[in-house]
């Protein structure tokens, strides 16, 4: 498996809705993200919006997004979604995610 860490920011004045919207993720979307090889997913919020992401899967950051992006809950989630994020063209979240270098690992 290949540990994925990635960064985005949500919209200060986002942030609560931001957090409500993942307190009850859709089970559809749930289940097409274990379909398509994410384990482990987490996300992290700093007070200042700034999120940190953290997933498994046994392909890189590209083929995992890609597999997700041909999934129609996805496309409704990511529309929904693409609101809370600092973006200069509101592109959806999964079109923005910024990899993190794994600089470390103790098992």
């Amino acid at each position: 498996m290949k540990r994925i860490g990635f960064v985005l920011k949500v919209k200060q004045e986002k942030i609560e809705e931001y957090k409500e919207h993942h307190r009850n993720v859709w089970p559809e979307m749930q289940a097409a993200l274990r379909a398509t090889g994410w384990h482990n997913y987490s996300l992290f919020l700093r007070d200042d919006g700034l999120l940190f992401g953290y997933f498994e899967t046994p392909h890189d950051l590209a083929t995992a997004t890609a597999q997700m992006a041909v999934t129609e809950v996805n496309t409704r989630w990511q529309e929904m979604m693409a609101p809370y994020f600092e973006s200069p063209d509101n592109a959806r979240a999964d079109q923005m995610l910024v990899e993190l270098e794994e600089v470390f690992y103790l098992a």
